[in-house]
């Protein structure tokens, strides 16, 4: 790839940032080392079939000052964040951290282990837990818990246990109320296009380096393993409910609708320890993530931080998350997550206040400012989650997609206004020598701007592709958001060298089998293409014999609708009988043979709704028409 150095406009920016930055507070450092046991050497992970799924060692240039080509922010949180082995959080309680773009943590009970989080595949949970073992001893697994909905927390279950062990009760998977609901949702519904937008949020297709991706901010990466789902045995539904597992008593707080839709904190009496899922980490989060997700709760967030602080902080010693390193000392923590908190709720609270004066969402993110205890401190930073993109974020959860301006009302897409602006303009090759002005001229963001509608009018101009990759690459070396680097990254790639596709898929089959029977059918109403079914008036009625349950399905006006109710042939075009949901979705793949499947009445009735499902396309672009 023909990659730029960093301009005089970036190196300048960076200077700066390094002269208003505390690089003299190494508290970081020292609590990211502290009890450090082992790495795993070489911290390679691979699959069965010889691929590789993690290389922490490809962070390895991550040393010394700051390149020009990163933020020297980005590049400190990017140093802590690749540190990696097994760690003593204190005596009975340890993490394995630099396996996955989160943490495992593994709480000694009197006979074996819990396992809190086991990271996104089953290679690098199943590294994490042996790496534990090689120093801790081989206790037994006796109970996972999943903090939160996010398949980085529970997609390597089946790398610590097993789908048996759970049925023989020997293993307890405890999560919050409403998980499964929530964690196959996200991976379902709008899977595809999330994992596609992901692509460009994770950077995993980019060059490791520091011209290219040095982190996420949260972590460095996710692994591209085996993604699998054991459904819980035990919902946690209440604040101050408590469990006790293997000796382990665990008081829980719920704290749903914050960074995940279903989430909880816990504490552990015996280790004055608190866990605070991925409420409280060292970085600001994100509000409404660039790959997409439902907006989150702000308001609720901060509330359950404020909760947690006097429901717990009196009696914990230490404090540890889902991701980065935890935090000792009862005075640390409460200023740790009072901080947390307060930033949260500033980011609610005065965008609301400049709402209802009248800004937009893109005006109050041009002008906010944090106060000056949340921009000292090193956790706050928007290395994940950005000040400018959560503030739209809070106007979007509140106000919606529109401004107000009836001008804005009705706004032709990308790919109609861009040739509109082009021709006003004077031409592509008058818009693009505008935008190199622009870019020379140190304003990326007008560059960008100009060169978008540029592509989106020409999309082989080779000018306006090459230069738009060039300011790209300049806006990613100057950000200090590391999603924000990637996605420029990720587009000035795939101008250069075409659609990378999504490298990662989180729809495993194990994920699909734990769909709900009303999950599936809301799965294929999303996929039912309108226009090509209007005139389609279909009912069938479907018979899961393992669940001894009916549904009928009706394909009217391009809406499949689905309600539980007895089988009654008579009004059905068709009747099917599946043995398992497993065997339902083969057949919507088109397996019209699966075995384990019955198919009474109109057959044809059953290709035709098959027949007008659209499958998703992973590979839609994105930077380009």
């Amino acid at each position: 790839m023909d990659q730029k150095p960093a301009s005089a406009v970036i190196e300048s920016a960076h200077a700066a940032a390094l002269a208003a930055l505390p690089l003299d507070d190494t508290t970081d450092f020292e609590d990211a080392d502290r009890g450090f046991i082992a790495a795993l050497d070489p911290c390679v992970v691979t699959a069965a079939d010889g691929r590789v799924v993690w290389d922490n060692d490809v962070y390895g240039f991550l040393t010394g000052d700051a390149p020009t080509s990163v933020h020297p922010s980005l590049w400190r949180q990017s140093q802590l964040c690749a540190k990696q082995g097994l760690y003593e959080v204190v005596e009975g309680i340890y993490q394995v951290r630099g396996l996955d773009l989160s943490n495992i943590t593994f709480i000694e009970g009197d006979t074996g282990i819990i396992v809190i989080d086991p990271l996104i595949s089953t290679e690098t949970a199943a590294a994490a837990l042996a790496l534990y073992r090689a120093h801790r001893g081989d206790r037994p697994v006796v109970a996972v818990i999943y903090t939160h909905s996010h398949v980085d927390h529970f997609g390597g279950v089946l790398g610590v246990t097993s789908q048996a062990e759970v049925d023989a009760g020997t293993v307890a998977i405890i999560a919050p109320e409403h998980f499964t609901d929530h964690a196959v949702q996200e991976n379902v519904y709008a899977g595809t296009a999330m994992a596609r937008r992901a692509a460009y949020m994770y950077g995993a297709v980019l060059e490791r380096g520091p011209q290219g991706q040095v982190g996420c901010g949260l972590g460095q990466v996710g692994s591209t393993g085996e993604v699998a789902l054991i459904v819980p045995t035990v919902d946690v539904k209440t604040t101050g409910e408590t469990h006790t597992v293997d000796g382990v008593e665990i008081e829980f707080q719920m704290a749903p609708g914050t960074e995940a839709p279903a989430e909880m904190h816990f504490y552990f009496p015996k280790f004055r320890a608190l866990c605070m899922a991925e409420n409280a980490t060292h970085n600001l989060h994100n509000l409404l993530t660039l790959r997409g997700a439902l907006v989150r709760d702000p308001h609720g967030w901060s509330g359950y931080l404020t909760e947690a602080i006097d429901a717990f902080c009196d009696r914990a010693d230490v404090v540890f998350a889902s991701h980065h390193w935890p935090t000792w000392g009862r005075e640390n923590i409460v200023e740790f997550l009072s901080l947390q908190r307060d930033l949260y709720a500033y980011l609610h609270d005065q965008t609301l206040r400049q709402l209802n004066q009248g800004f937009t969402g893109i005006e109050i993110a041009e002008t906010f400012q944090m106060p000056p205890a949340l921009e000292k401190a090193w956790h706050t930073h928007g290395y994940y989650g950005s000040v400018s993109h959560n503030v739209k974020a809070v106007y979007q959860r509140y106000m919606g997609w529109f401004d107000g301006n009836p001008g804005r009302l009705w706004a032709h897409p990308p790919e109609a206004i861009g040739p509109r602006y082009v021709e006003a303009m004077g031409g592509l090759d008058r818009v693009v020598e505008i935008a190199q002005h622009a870019a020379d001229d140190g304003d990326l963001r007008w560059a960008a701007t100009l060169l978008d509608h540029a592509i989106f009018t020409d999309q082989e101009h080779a000018d306006a592709r090459a230069l738009y990759a060039d300011v790209l690459e300049q806006l990613a070396y100057g950000a200090e958001n590391a999603v924000w680097r990637n996605f420029f990254f990720s587009g000035a790639t795939e101008l250069r060298e075409g659609n990378f596709g999504t490298p990662t898929q989180t729809a495993s089959p194990t994920m699909m089998a734990q769909l709900t029977p009303d999950q599936m059918f809301d799965a294929l109403a999303i996929s039912v293409d309108g226009p090509r079914s209007w005139d389609l008036d279909i009912a069938l009625d479907i018979t899961f014999t393992d669940l001894d349950a009916n549904y009928r399905l009706a394909l009217r006006n391009g809406v499949l609708v689905h309600r539980k109710v007895a089988a009654d042939p008579a009004t059905a075009t068709a009747t099917l009988t599946v043995a398992t949901k497993v065997r339902l979705l083969q057949l919507v793949s088109g397996d019209l043979t699966s075995p384990g499947v019955e198919i009474g009445g109109d057959a044809a009735a059953l290709q035709q709704l098959v027949n007008a499902l659209d499958k998703p396309d992973p590979g839609f672009n994105i930077i380009t028409p």
